[in-house]
């Protein structure tokens, strides 16, 4: 991988953390650019590639969020640790009850 490639993906990843928390009102490239210190070429390129990888998504308003398909991979790691966690549990109280006998 390039230098510049290393520094696009940073970049793009950047922009991808700063989405967070926008999901319904959107970020406008200008409060991007504002808050990521780049420049408006440097942001435009950055969410069209989130946007072809399906990790960003325009809204009607003109701002940008996080697509449904990002959202679904915050809802599947929810639901993983959500599993891994009532497996803990369950763990816990055999060892529990196996304690007490």
């Amino acid at each position: 991988m390039t230098k510049e490639s290393i520094s696009s993906a940073r970049r793009a990843l950047r922009v991808l953390k700063a989405l967070k928390g926008h999901t319904i009102t959107g970020v406008s490239n200008k409060e991007l650019v504002e808050g990521l210190g780049e420049s408006e070429v440097n942001i435009c390129r950055a969410l069209k590639e989130l946007e072809a990888e399906g990790l960003a998504a325009k809204l009607d308003n003109g701002r940008w969020s996080h697509s449904v398909a990002m959202l679904r991979i915050a809802t599947a790691h929810t639901t993983h640790m959500a599993n891994l966690q009532d497996r803990m549990t369950e763990i816990n109280r055999r060892v529990a009850v196996g304690a007490a006998g």
